[in-house]
């Protein structure tokens, strides 16, 4: 029986674990902190949660209510969530014989990891193969990081007192963007600042333009293009100093810039492995990082992405047991959670014409959808690549409500390798917001 040994329990470290034990290995997991790590207990589920609720109290202020929202009673709900996924984790380990570690996990060999136990006390473990699934921490560049403590990240946000009055959030990514929406719908001030010239970056300009409109009609305050020269405690608040010179006061700050892996005291050097602010290099495939050591999750810089990580453990998990598997990036989805929802997967178009994939756009709008019509949520639209000569599917991008469910309609069509003609064979219920994935693709 094979001795494995996951370094971490995020959701790269706990799904290695679950499958290296069902493939018959004698599996250890060591996590210095909670089990299901950032995603869970300061990251994906929590910003869900808050988002939920958020928008509940907007749609309920919409209908005519007027009273504030209970913010004790949205953090209840958070915590609540939490605490039962978190039970689900431990109780799905310990039916799956894994044993579980409190402490931090360090290499001194290839075979060998020593775990600082919580009372001081040193552990060795001895292993035929081993998973580093560390994860990542919030990113602080200056002047931030001079603030550390007195300012949010996501490791403190959820567990603020009280929703402050005014916010600044330093970030227009997804997490930026995630929160805007959040405390906008909540009724705080936000202030969003983004060095890059638009909100989203990274992802698709269309879906960026969107939500910039989105955001601007409900009144988020938007600087891009700029970046916090400087930062000053004043009567209480925050005085931001923004590059272009303008000023704000606001009662909190959110870092919302992003991530650098979790690779410090891990024992990289001994051996021979190096770590950039990106991460450890790992086969892209299988996950190796060197013989029997693999790496997976935000520690090896693929995809920062949660799902992405519980795939990439799964595959290493097998790969480490001896049954070869593979890992594909360019399958994962990528999904915003704000209103509109923006989802992906695939080929972005710029992705395709950096790499002069010739390639055809098939586009719908959900003002002509009879459900978002219906529902009065007609912003967004559907917009579908596929390869002009193969007419295979490439990628896509879905704007609108329901968009990060609806992706998977594509992720399947990735998967199956299939052509726009065979999509557009599908029949999708009538009404649904699906439906507009079948118009884009017969035009």
């Amino acid at each position: 029986m094979k001795k494995i040994v996951v370094i971490g329990g995020g959701p790269g470290g706990y799904p290695a674990a679950l499958k290296a034990a069902a493939l018959g290995a004698h599996v250890t997991l060591v996590e210095k902190g909670k089990l299901g790590g950032v995603c869970l207990n300061c990251g994906c589920i929590p910003s869900k949660s808050f988002l939920y609720q958020a928008h509940r109290y907007q749609t309920a202020c919409a209908e005519g209510f007027t009273g504030t929202p209970d913010f004790e009673k949205i953090k209840k709900a958070q915590q609540n969530t939490t605490q039962k996924l978190s039970q689900g984790i431990s109780f799905l380990l310990k039916k799956a014989g894994v044993t579980v570690i409190t402490g931090e996990g360090r290499l001194t060999d290839e075979h060998t990891v020593a775990v600082r136990l919580p009372s001081g006390e040193m552990q060795t473990l001895s292993a035929d193969g081993i998973i580093l699934a560390t994860g990542s921490e919030a990113f602080l560049p200056s002047p931030l990081d001079a603030w550390k403590g007195q300012i949010y990240d996501n490791s403190n946000f959820f567990t603020m007192p009280t929703l402050p009055r005014t916010l600044a959030i330093v970030g227009g990514g997804v997490i930026g963007c995630e929160m805007a929406d959040c405390m906008n719908a909540l009724g705080v001030e936000v202030h969003l600042i983004e060095l890059q010239a638009r909100i989203l970056p990274q992802e698709d300009e269309n879906a960026s333009r969107t939500l910039t409109q989105v955001f601007t009609k409900r009144g988020v305050h938007l600087h891009t293009g700029v970046s916090v020269r400087e930062i000053a405690r004043q009567d209480g608040c925050f005085a931001l100093t923004i590059s272009d010179g303008t000023k704000r006061t606001v009662d909190a700050v959110l870092a919302a810039i992003g991530r650098v892996p979790n690779t410090s005291g891990l024992g990289l050097e001994t051996i021979g492995v190096t770590s950039t602010r990106h991460g450890v290099q790992v086969n892209p495939h299988t996950l190796q990082l060197k013989n029997n050591i693999y790496a997976v999750g935000d520690v090896n810089g693929l995809c920062p992405l949660a799902h992405a990580a519980t795939r990439q453990g799964q595959v290493a998990a097998t790969n480490v047991c001896g049954v070869p598997a593979q890992y594909h990036n360019e399958r994962v989805p990528r999904a915003i959670y704000t209103t509109p929802e923006i989802a992906s997967v695939g080929f972005t178009r710029a992705q395709l014409q950096e790499q002069q994939i010739p390639f055809k756009s098939h586009k719908s709008f959900l003002l002509g959808n009879g459900r978002a019509a219906a529902q009065d949520q007609t912003t967004g639209f559907f917009e579908i690549f596929s390869h002009t000569q193969t007419e295979e599917v490439l990628g896509g991008i879905l704007v609108g409500a329901q968009a990060t469910e609806l992706v998977h309609v594509l992720s399947t069509a990735l998967c199956a390798k299939m052509t726009r003609t065979q999509l557009a064979e599908v029949v999708f219920a009538h009404p649904t917001l699906a439906e507009s994935i079948g118009e884009a693709i017969t035009k």
